[in-house]
């Protein structure tokens, strides 16, 4: 289990007092740190309650989640590589390890550095790194501390041969490990064809400062839909997937080889298609990547996954007008919930649909049944926690009484 190592680090988040910087947060919150919040028992609404809208996470959910998915992932005979980038909160991301995560996958070398800096040694990068000063930084990590272990993509003979120059410069010794990132037509990154899978292959293993640990993929990279025809769809790009892993074998430069795909909707195929069955001697490794499957939704995900899992994360907002019978104004915005995937679900009125976002408010249009009085609070479910989670730095987190049990630091 790769466990932090700067435990301190961690173990002090809750000593850092709750301040100004921190939004929605009750105001006799200030001064006070979460541990004494916590200590204290105190509930979201108590007293004069938050200051404006509120994100919160249920700490049932959450644990629910957790469990869910690392039974289910052993089951599979599949590893958890969680992207961080979903919550960016190394409070989550020790929960998950502490659940049987192997790695943490990250976005950029920059989310790398904030877990890094909380002790976390296991990442794979699901991108190309291209930029010389990531890549310099990462070449330091990797010759100052053997433990520390990161694997990326590449997808062009180009990116190849710029991370070689670039890590060249550096003065790297050991070598950056890779994957070739397998792409499909109309998706985003990724070798469009079984020829440019090869060549590029080919120049990473020629390369003195990369070496070839696997093959990766994305096969949620032209839409979430679970029409039979998508899923078709799906395992014919994992299918492909697979094909390249057999293809290169002899190639790879380690003894484990690895295979990664699974985004938060697809990943039972990823498990159906990418194990069992590989050569003998061959030892595959299969990665998920899923990062939402942690928080889960009221949304997108409620619609598409494939695990019961449950809503944990909401967005409390206030009705601060009724100007018409049949539309409240609440004081929750596009800065303060997702709405990228579909609009925030307005939970406790049956009929209750929001149909427009401002900055700072939310248009719920109202059921002949539904009768929200000025100053009430709502509760809201949100459809994609990753632009939920980038609007908020402290996240109370209730237990099922409305108790806090912890606050969860993100550093975006």
């Amino acid at each position: 289990m790769n466990a932090p190592r700067n435990a301190p680090r961690l173990a002090a988040l809750a000593d850092a007092p709750v301040d100004w910087r921190f939004k929605g947060l009750p105001a006799s919150w200030a001064g006070r740190t979460p541990a004494d919040i916590v200590g204290a028992r105190v509930g979201l609404f108590d007293g004069d309650g938050p200051l404006g809208p509120v994100c919160v996470l249920s700490e049932s959910a959450v644990a629910h989640n957790l469990a869910t998915m690392a039974r289910w992932c052993a089951e599979r005979g599949v590893e958890l590589a969680p992207h961080g980038k979903t919550h960016m909160a190394p409070q989550l991301l020790a929960r998950q390890f502490e659940a049987g995560a192997c790695a943490v996958t990250a976005a950029t070398v920059s989310q790398v550095r904030v877990f890094r800096a909380f002790g976390f040694d296991r990442f794979v990068i699901a991108n190309e790194v291209t930029d010389p000063a990531g890549l310099a930084w990462l070449a330091h990590e990797l010759d100052a501390d053997p433990g520390f272990g990161v694997v990326c993509w590449v997808d062009s003979v180009a990116g190849a041969e710029l991370m070689t120059a670039a890590l060249r410069r550096s003065g790297a010794r050991r070598r950056l490990d890779v994957c070739v990132e397998v792409g499909m037509d109309g998706g985003r990154t990724g070798c469009r064809t079984t020829a440019e899978v090869d060549a590029v292959a080919r120049a990473v293993v020629d390369s003195p400062r990369l070496r070839l640990v696997g093959v990766s993929g994305y096969e949620a990279a032209t839409g979430q839909d679970v029409t039979q025809e998508a899923i078709d769809g799906v395992r014919a790009y994992l299918d492909g997937l697979r094909a390249a892993v057999l293809r290169l074998t002899a190639q790879f430069e380690t003894d484990e080889v690895i295979v990664t795909a699974g985004g938060s909707t697809y990943f039972d195929h990823v498990a159906d298609v990418l194990t069992g069955d590989w050569p003998t001697g061959s030892r595959v490794r299969t990665i998920l990547r899923s990062g939402c499957y942690l928080t889960h939704d009221d949304g997108l995900y409620a619609r598409t996954s494939p695990l019961s899992l449950r809503a944990a994360l909401r967005v409390w907002g206030q009705v601060v007008s009724r100007p018409e019978p049949r539309l409240a104004l609440v004081a929750m915005g596009r800065r303060d919930v997702s709405f990228d995937q579909g609009m925030p679900t307005p939970l406790g009125l049956p009929g209750g649909v929001v149909d427009k976002l401002n900055d700072q408010h939310a248009f719920v249009r109202l059921g002949p049944h539904d009768t929200p009085a000025v100053g009430a609070w709502l509760e809201f479910g949100i459809s994609h926690p990753c632009t939920t989670f980038d609007k908020w730095q402290l996240i109370p987190v209730l237990d099922d009484d409305g108790i806090v049990v912890d606050l969860v630091r993100t550093f975006f």
